[in-house]
């Protein structure tokens, strides 16, 4: 597997509501979600009767076959796609997980992290239950299960209400698809339509966990689902309730910053708009003399846009990223010094050469792959390497969904500025504020953010850094 040294979203989900292909379109609104899962991906789905599924490891594309679609035929589905740490890279956590239980048949599928999930699942084995997987999405379809209340709708409310953290989850049963969202509006998750052809009872229905996924199979984006809400989508129509009061939100600014797609819209907002925004201001409180503006590919991109735009320093791509790379892959006998990060990405000496370079980046994680690519700019013949990176330094772990290192392993919380930009080469480096963040992202706007990462002040009261382990597949 290669290397990496950024942060990585947990999932993405897809759910819908009546259509004579729901399969073909929960499988390419998985595809369009790749970008926030890589290690599993699964698909539910519903002829009315009962549930089928089929998941699998590896890429959307290379588990779903037409011959594995056409067993799952259904006129409802679900899906999810899934990152997760070596470590625990099996297909017993990989999602949506499917149970028959006294409230019937049902499976979900859960983007997010319940801080409470060690306790309750703790009480519950004590109690008897058995798991079946160590994923905190198992917790709660035990609660919904064991749920005093008669009908799944009101089971499911009473599930959510007993869990704390973040979460953006559907679930499928014989004839509903059910989403909802954490009460601080952690998670992105959409709610759309494709209107019904001739022929065709009624429209379908659709939820995502970014509109990209609608770009691609027709749908129209209508709204998020909102913090605290249940939406149920059945044969009676659409309801939706408030399963708990909505508290202070504070939507993850990371989605902004790195794992939604520029082509997203999260949060009532264009993560195009905000990611050239943290450019433009980056440009306003850090300029620098320079003759050319570069992007790390893929991630860095839209920032340098911005930043370019503002500066008026012409932007080039001078590195090409190699995007065919598998993750796996034969290392030559004579180790090729930063062979990982050569294989991913290669500069362009004709446009480095004796250059003064804005490298632009959206964050330092361990700072072990911005100094190679420094580096690797240097040998290209730049005469001079001045990094920016459009957010703040990460000080802080993710309690809420995000696979980080822990806080001993993060390079801003434990170095000064000064010494990344000497760990990582460069002639000067320069970090977008946390107000230029905010500002650039619309904070107060349509939401308010979760900023942890960057302030180590947690929304919720569950968060002990000293004890909880940041989260990573084994509680996802």
């Amino acid at each position: 597997m290669l290397p990496s040294d950024k942060f990585h979203d947990e999932c993405g989900v897809v759910a819908i509501y009546s259509n004579p292909e729901a399969e073909k379109l929960a499988y390419l609104g998985l595809h369009a979600l790749q970008h926030r899962g890589q290690e599993s991906a699964g698909i539910v789905t519903s002829n009315g009767m009962m549930l089928n599924m089929h998941k699998s490891m590896g890429l959307v594309a290379d588990i779903f076959h037409e011959g594995e679609l056409s067993k799952l035929r259904g006129t409802l589905a679900i899906g999810h796609t899934r990152y997760s740490t070596a470590g625990d890279s099996s297909l017993l956590n990989a999602q949506p997980i499917m149970v028959q239980s006294n409230k019937g048949m049902m499976a979900l599928a859960h983007n997010g992290n319940l801080v409470n999930a060690q306790e309750i699942r703790a009480k519950m084995e004590a109690q008897g239950s058995i798991f079946q997987t160590n994923s905190d999405t198992e917790v709660i379809v035990h609660l919904i299960a064991l749920s005093k209340e008669q009908t799944l709708p009101e089971a499911m409310a009473d599930a959510l209400r007993r869990v704390e953290g973040a979460f953006s989850l559907v679930m499928i049963s014989p004839d509903r698809i059910f989403a909802a969202r954490d009460p601080r509006g952690f998670r992105p998750l959409a709610m759309g339509r494709i209107p019904a052809l001739p022929g065709e009872k009624q429209d379908t229905i659709v939820f995502a966990s970014e509109t990209c996924a609608f770009d691609l199979i027709g749908a129209t984006f209508e709204r998020d689902v909102k913090p605290g809400e249940l939406i149920v989508v059945g044969p009676e129509g659409i309801t939706s309730r408030f399963y708990a009061t909505p508290l202070a939100q504070s939507s993850c600014i990371f989605e902004h910053v790195y794992f939604s797609r520029p082509d997203s819209r999260v949060f009532g907002r264009p993560v195009q708009e905000s990611r050239e925004n943290l450019g433009r201001q980056l440009a306003q409180e850090s300029p620098v003399d320079a003759d050319i503006v570069v992007p790390v590919p893929d991630s860095g991109v839209t920032a340098a846009m911005g930043f370019a735009a503002e500066s008026g320093i012409p932007l080039r791509f001078g590195l090409i990223r190699n995007h065919y790379v598998g993750r796996t892959f034969i290392e030559p006998r004579q180790t090729v010094r930063d062979f990982g990060v050569k294989l991913k990405l290669n500069p362009v000496r004709s446009l480095l050469e004796g250059k003064r370079v804005v490298l632009i980046d959206d964050s330092i994680v361990r700072g072990t792959t911005s100094k190679k690519i420094v580096r690797m700019i240097r040998q290209a013949g730049a005469k001079e390497v001045h990094m920016r990176i459009s957010c703040p330094p990460t000080i802080s772990p993710c309690f809420y969904g995000v696979d980080t290192p822990s806080k001993k392993e993060l390079i801003g919380a434990n170095k000064s500025i000064e010494e990344i930009r000497q760990f990582i080469g460069a002639d000067s480096l320069a970090y977008l504020s946390l107000p230029g963040l905010k500002m650039a992202c619309g904070d107060g706007e349509k939401t308010t953010y979760c900023t942890a990462c960057y302030t180590g002040k947690y929304p919720t009261n569950w968060v002990d850094v000293e004890e909880i382990q940041p989260a990573t597949a084994s509680n996802l």
